[in-house]
């Protein structure tokens, strides 16, 4: 638990310094099924306490803005204080794995699933969903408005040799893009047209749109980055590209510096009524439409 300590100590400190140089500027393993609702956790109202909480998440949930609304709703309310570490999924499953932090956030269900069959994560929760999209650019070279699905619409850029951009970094955005080559039984592996970029969601749009390439994207990221990228919507509504999210604590059994109270707050909190109202309403007046659905007890890929 070193580590985590040393991490979170690191990150502190870097957060304190910017702001003072910024002056006034301004439990036991459960079944991998996520659980039903809010009522399966007592502390659904948080009440005052003091820590420190990690939260693990994906680069979506911070990219887009969401966290900076949720974060400090959370810390006014409870008490503690969040460390954010955005990240992709993999890596923040990874982090919980490990024990470096309390509670993830994150979008690959599948990874998600092993974590707490593994009996590293605990009381996996539905919070939220939205989908993928695939954005290119404006000429659309490989024709992909015209593809009758997100496989077709890989088939067309795999032999068009049209340019597109991989995150590469083991996030659930990526894995997604993996299980849709293949899915199309394609592999565009060494590929002079496809390259990985290894960084973050906003990171690897504004590769694209640099470089007039299209990429695999959450809607909530590009929507929120649309303004500064000479990239499109070329492809949307398959049902295979429904990307839900879920927060999982940390097992405190099995990894003992877990702060397994405020983890559990934090994934109450997600999940109460209210937030997921918040939720619901977040990118509405920016944007005209919401960035993410609430689905707090709902499977949204079921049916």
């Amino acid at each position: 638990m070193k580590f985590r300590a040393t991490l979170f100590t690191l990150l502190l400190a870097l957060v304190t310094s910017l702001a003072l140089a910024c002056g006034d500027d301004e439990g036991s393993p459960s079944a991998a099924t996520p659980t039903a609702s809010s009522a399966t956790h007592p502390a659904a109202t948080a009440t005052k306490a003091s820590g420190n909480i990690i939260l693990a998440t994906t680069t979506s949930t911070q990219d887009s803005g969401l966290l900076d609304v949720l974060v400090p709703m959370f810390e006014d309310e409870s008490g503690y204080s969040v460390m954010v570490i955005a990240v992709g999924s993999g890596q923040a499953i990874e982090m919980g794995s490990r024990g470096d932090a309390d509670v993830v956030l994150a979008h690959s269900p599948r990874a998600e699933e092993e974590f707490v069959a593994r009996g590293d994560g605990i009381e996996r929760n539905w919070v939220m969903y939205n989908d993928f999209i695939i954005v290119g650019p404006q000429a659309d070279p490989a024709g992909v408005a015209q593809a009758a699905d997100a496989a077709d619409a890989l088939t067309r850029i795999f032999n068009a040799g049209a340019r597109f951009t991989s995150r590469g970094d083991d996030s659930g955005t990526h894995t997604k893009e993996l299980g849709l080559w293949s899915k199309a039984s394609l592999d565009p592996t060494g590929q002079s047209w496809y390259a990985e970029t290894g960084q973050g969601m906003g990171a690897t749009l504004q590769v694209a749109s640099q470089q007039g390439a299209y990429t695999l994207s959450d809607r909530a990221t590009f929507l929120a980055q649309r303004d500064n990228l000479d990239l499109e919507i070329v492809n949307e509504g398959d049902g295979s590209l429904l990307n839900p999210y879920t927060v999982i604590v940390v097992n405190p059994d099995v990894h003992s510096g877990v702060n397994a109270a405020g983890a559990r707050a934090f994934a109450a909190f997600l999940v109460r009524d209210d937030i997921q109202d918040v939720i619901a309403a977040f990118g509405m007046d920016e944007f005209g439409e919401p960035l993410f659905f609430p689905s707090a007890g709902v499977d949204p890929t079921a049916g």
